[in-house]
């Protein structure tokens, strides 16, 4: 099983002097220490939660990737995950291939639906509808698969029309990064999975809950003729690992044993790259002695 860090509070000791250095630090410490995948969060706003208020520091995804591209050489890097309405999905697609160009075939595309309405009123960012969010979504899959294609034709659907699709350089990875599709919507975003995506991304809801979520998967890969064996599943978990690894590793040999190949977790502030070079010292090789469901 492969292990994930994602990395989402920016709120360190030092303030912003302190972003560079720090994020530096940390994604190193993951593809140093056997980390498969290194992601942030696609946000402009902070999210608001018990610890963290729209006020706190969030760095630009794709700009930070960037950034780490040139100091890291082997972990895969994206966004968990790209809400389809931050960029016009064109642009996504030769985003990413930049992304995967200039780091060696090394860029993963994550997407989602979005949600955070307070920072697309705040940035005068269009925030349509959910269900027109999820045709914008299927169209964004649509437009990147034929972006990272030979068909440079025109593309015309009910949100997007594009004369062509040009995009050169092509991604380095044939076909394409890897397709990750965030949440567990039951009609929507799993029949999306199903059709479009390379992985899936849970989260951590509990094994009965999770296995309930794959058999629905299951069901709509039927539906669209999808061999079910074909996606990836990967999970996020939400509690520190280092406070409690056994019980960690218990969790991911449960979801392993449901088909999960990858597993993520992240480091709390104010010392990440401590911390993530903790974990992976202590939990990558733990994680590589499960079954490899790799595809």
């Amino acid at each position: 099983m492969k292990l994930g860090i994602h990395y989402s509070n920016f709120t360190l000791p030092g303030g912003p002097e302190a972003l560079g250095p720090t994020l530096a630090a940390t994604a190193r410490a993951a593809d140093e220490g056997g980390a498969a995948t290194f992601t942030l969060m696609d946000h402009w706003f902070q999210m608001e939660g018990a610890t963290s208020v729209s006020e706190d520091p969030m760095l630009e995804g794709y700009t930070a990737l960037g950034f780490l591209a040139g100091i890291t050489s082997r972990v895969e890097l994206g966004l968990l995950v790209t809400g389809v309405t931050y960029r016009h999905p064109a642009l996504l697609a030769k985003i990413v291939a930049t992304l995967d160009v200039l780091s060696g075939g090394r860029a993963m595309l994550g997407l989602g639906a979005a949600w955070y309405e307070r920072e697309h009123l705040g940035l005068g960012v269009p925030y349509p509808a959910v269900a027109e969010r999820f045709e914008r979504l299927e169209e964004t899959l649509q437009i990147v698969g034929q972006m990272w294609s030979d068909d440079n034709g025109p593309f015309t659907g009910r949100h997007y029309q594009l004369a062509e699709t040009l995009c050169v350089p092509q991604p380095l990875q044939v076909p394409g990064p890897r397709i990750l599709i965030g949440g567990g919507g039951e009609k929507k975003t799993l029949r999306l999975v199903a059709q479009y995506a390379d992985a899936c991304n849970l989260f951590d809801l509990g094994v009965e809950e999770v296995g309930r979520k794959l058999d629905i998967l299951k069901g709509h890969c039927d539906d669209v003729g999808r061999d079910y064996d074909t996606i990836q599943k990967t999970i996020i978990g939400g509690d520190d690992p280092l406070k409690d690894p056994e019980a960690f590793i218990a969790k991911a040999r449960a979801y392993n044993a449901l088909g999960f190949d990858q597993i993520w977790t992240g480091p709390p502030a104010p010392d990440p790259a401590t911390w993530v070079r903790d974990a992976t010292a202590m939990l990558v090789p733990q994680l590589e002695d499960f079954e490899d469901l790799s595809r």
